[in-house]
């Protein structure tokens, strides 16, 4: 904290210098006054952007602590309290964060760290008020029917008080849900409310994508979103699940191409949580499948053609597969093949060898000529845009696969030893060239 606000403290030193340097260029003819106005506004509104930021975070932070001070402080005298005492304390939160949220809109609604702090105090506030009641009058429940109505309590906050803090707690919460009915509670109750669920920040979030693109908050979905389909993707799973490996692909497939869509391209690699969840994602399982167990048990299972197709694993690797495929069609119209990214045709590549591995041995071979042939184009690529990052990604899937291949095959230590040798031996070269072909063409 202190090393941010020194540099905070450096930047705003180093700004106004340049402010106070700018009449003298106006004077010496290096810029005209028009140009100096532009150049005062734009720091002047960068500083600005800056502070708000950081009273935005400590907003935030401010709320939800004071928040949680509130219960433990109650919560240490609970046992002393009459029930009639218990209950007022039970709604006090919730009337004060209601409080909070009217005085936002009426006097601070233009505020974003009003608007966000107050949002996060009154979304706690609900789920404590909740759990309060329940335990003063014994109201039976389990966790999931808490916070399925926690969340859906809390769903209209997003949208009355335009907060994207409230959608980022509002996703945390349903991915919990579904986690606690589709893997905790299984085979007990399902988790298919969690996509409606979903939807209903749709149109928050495409708020932001129109009027904050670049926005903190528009990052953190950026990553969140994904992050939490993929670890629910699995709940669907039944009676068929070989199939969700085709499910999962498909999906890692489709927001890896979201990823490379213009408007993620654009922005800087680490807030595209698409594309880097997508190509790690895909690489990641195609490395577990590079072993022969899945396949194994793939060619045992002896799936009946009506069960399969009337299963949900099914028209789930269906409707992603078609999404995915569709995807890919769009943005190839504009492109060239040698514009394709390595990871892009995967999941139909994979779909293939899923049915060869239905009576074949040979898909285990195929998976491991993909994972390398995806190495050696990622390598490829990387030189052409003469990018170590993508470069070294590419040694690094070959090296992952050669791991992966010295625990599950009988070769000897010494073939193993040359192997990881020459993977060694092929970072160096590679990144020796790479630079060397950068020093040639400065």
């Amino acid at each position: 904290m202190r090393n941010y606000l020194e540099t905070e403290t450096q930047i705003k030193n180093k700004t106004m210098n340049m402010i106070k340097d700018i009449p003298e260029l106006v004077n010496a003819g290096v810029i005209s006054q028009e140009t100096a106005d532009k150049i005062r506004t734009y720091y002047q509104e960068k500083g600005g952007q800056s502070t708000n930021r950081l009273f935005i975070v400590f907003g935030i932070l401010g709320a939800i602590l004071v928040g949680l001070g509130i219960i433990l402080i109650i919560a240490h005298n609970w046992d002393e309290l009459s029930r009639t005492t218990k209950t007022l304390f039970a709604f006090l939160p919730l009337l004060v964060g209601q409080v909070l949220c009217a005085f936002v809109l009426i006097k601070k609604q233009d505020s974003v760290a009003w608007r966000e702090s107050a949002t996060a105090f009154l979304f706690f506030a609900v789920g404590a008020s909740i759990s309060l009641v329940s335990q003063i009058y014994n109201i039976p429940g389990n966790l999931s029917t808490f916070l399925l109505t926690w969340m859906l309590l809390c769903l209209p906050l997003i949208y009355v008080m335009k907060s994207s803090i409230a959608s980022l707690l509002y996703l945390i919460g349903i991915t919990q849900y579904a986690a606690e009915t589709g893997y905790w509670s299984y085979p007990s109750s399902e988790s298919y409310y969690y996509w409606l669920l979903l939807l209903a920040i749709i149109p928050h979030y495409y708020t932001l994508y129109k009027k904050k693109p670049e926005s903190n908050f528009m990052i953190f979905h950026n990553w969140l979103i994904p992050l939490s389909v993929t670890a629910i993707l699995g709940t669907v799973a039944k009676s068929t699940s070989e199939l969700m490996f085709v499910a999962y692909i498909s999906f890692l497939g489709l927001i890896y191409l979201i990823g490379e869509l213009d408007f993620f391209t654009k922005q800087k690699p680490r807030n595209n949580g698409y594309k880097i969840l997508g190509f790690l994602g895909t690489i990641g399982l195609l490395l577990a499948l590079s072993f022969d167990w899945f396949w194994e048990v793939l060619r045992g299972e002896g799936f009946l053609f009506n069960d399969v197709i009337a299963s949900p694993e099914f028209f789930a690797s269906a409707i992603l597969s078609l999404l995915a495929g569709g995807l890919l069609v769009l943005q190839l119209k504009n492109k060239s093949l040698n514009d394709m990214k390595p990871i892009m045709p995967v999941f139909i590549l994979f779909i293939i060898t899923f049915i060869i591995g239905l009576s074949s041995s040979f898909s285990v071979v195929l998976i491991n000529i993909l994972v390398f042939a995806i190495g050696i184009l990622t390598i490829r690529d990387g030189a052409k845009q003469d990018s170590l990052g993508i470069l070294n990604s590419g040694l690094l899937i070959i090296t992952a696969l050669v791991i992966c291949r010295f625990f599950d095959t009988d070769l000897s230590f010494v073939i193993r030893g040359i192997l990881f040798l020459s993977v060694g031996i092929g970072f160096f070269a590679i990144n020796y060239w790479m630079l060397k072909k950068r020093k040639l063409n400065d």
